[in-house]
């Protein structure tokens, strides 16, 4: 009880003298979090063209006017005007980019290891982050700008990207999501006009349901109400490679939490890590999200829900007709949608039980990969995720009889199409 109390006259006290219109800071000799990358380069040219891969930046705009980057990368004696395996987007999580698809050798990320087995790759960025454009006529100044949650992200950056990449190949496509992005596709495959485009969907640390997570930083935020805080202070974009956020972080841990570990006091404990990338994962981590986002994650945690954003009663009768949002209906999605699921038992942001509530209340019985020590982050980044997670996965979508790619394994590029 005290820490919980502590926390809040710190965070009380520290949006006091950092509001949103403070523009003073302290300089810092150290900080948990490297200030951005100064240079603005694309992701195919960061990441993606230096290991050697074709890559092409594409750009679609939302219904709501928000500028996305996509990039489609091809093996690397691929040709990408000619791409002939089937497309799977990738979507990544909470407060990161696409890069993370990238951050490991070419050896051990699924970005490339995908284009490697004969896929047709797209990396999905969301409206904020480092990799998209901005909006059509909002400036990130503006508080409008950041008027969103991931509810947004699935029924209009997820539901753009998806039409983009369906009418520009011909073809419906696979869905790979981690964290962020699998409660996107939750949410998105409820609707029926979505899901007709997609093929099957893997999810990586599933999440929809959230009340279960015991990861201590995002407890100690949650009971604390720190999103409610950030909101009434007028903060609503959140970048903690911002002055502000790198002080709030660097506050936090050097006082309330123990973040040595910074991921661990996030994530829970992750198994497979390379320490010796840590420096290159947060060069690009982490990515903006809006402060609305954060306060709908943890509405859901609080009551337990899966459900849109909770404006309180007054708003939600107006914008829903109703006193509650309404909720998403998992039953909705098709039972004929193929879905497979990998899941750690480390993982304090994609707990069990609310795996079980999300998986009751679908049609289909998703296939399962349970990895007893892996963490939420080992998905994504865990030196053996190719054997453990990748494998197996792209073992179940050329199961399906529909990617026209033989599953092989010997030689440069052993997968062969029929």
């Amino acid at each position: 009880m005290a820490k919980p109390l502590m926390a809040m006259v710190f965070l009380l006290c520290f949006f006091a003298l950092h509001s949103a219109d403070d523009s003073s800071y302290r300089s810092l000799e150290y900080s948990i979090l490297p200030r951005g990358l100064s240079d603005q380069k694309s992701l195919c040219s960061q990441l993606v063209q230096p290991a050697g891969y074709p890559c092409a930046e594409h750009q679609i705009q939302t219904k709501d006017g928000f500028l996305l980057g996509l990039q489609r990368v091809s093996s690397c004696d691929g040709d990408l005007e000619k791409q002939k395996g089937p497309p799977i987007l990738l979507l990544h999580g909470l407060f990161m980019g696409g890069d993370a698809w990238f951050l490991n050798s070419a050896r051990e990320s699924l970005g490339f290891i995908l284009a490697d087995n004969g896929f047709d790759v797209w990396i999905g960025n969301v409206r904020g982050t480092r990799w998209s454009h901005g909006h059509t006529s909002l400036s990130e100044d503006e508080k409008e700008f950041w008027d969103w949650s991931w509810e947004e992200l699935a029924l209009y950056d997820l539901a753009g990207m998806i039409d983009y990449i369906n009418s520009l190949t011909k073809r419906k496509l696979y869905v790979v999501g981690h964290s962020q992005g699998t409660i996107m596709s939750f949410a998105a495959l409820t609707q029926p006009d979505i899901a007709e485009k997609v093929e099957a969907a893997a999810l990586l640390s599933p999440i929809s349901y959230l009340e279960h997570i015991t990861a201590p930083l995002v407890r100690l935020m949650v009971d604390t109400h720190l999103d409610t805080i950030i909101l009434a202070a007028g903060f609503h974009e959140l970048n903690f490679k911002s002055d502000w956020g790198t002080v709030l972080l660097d506050d936090l841990c050097d006082r309330l939490v123990n973040c040595i570990n910074v991921l661990s006091s996030i994530t829970g404990e992750n198994c497979c890590l390379n320490g010796s990338r840590f420096d290159l994962f947060f060069e690009y981590e982490p990515h903006p999200s809006s402060a609305k986002n954060l306060h709908h994650l943890f509405q859901m945690i609080r009551k337990g829900t899966f459900s849109r954003y909770d404006y309180g009663l007054l708003k939600n009768l107006r914008v829903y007709g109703q006193r509650k949002p309404p909720a998403f209906d998992l039953s909705r999605i098709p039972k004929s949608l193929p879905l497979w699921m990998a899941y750690g038992g480390s993982d304090e942001l994609s707990d069990w039980t609310d795996l079980q509530h999300t998986i009751k209340e679908l049609k289909s019985v998703p296939e399962l990969v349970y990895l007893e020590n892996y963490g939420h982050v080992d998905f994504i980044l865990s030196m053996k995720a190719k054997e453990d997670v990748y494998d197996p996965m792209i073992k179940f979508l050329k199961s399906l009889g529909k990617s026209g790619i033989e599953y092989g394994d010997s030689g440069r590029n052993p997968y062969e199409f029929r």
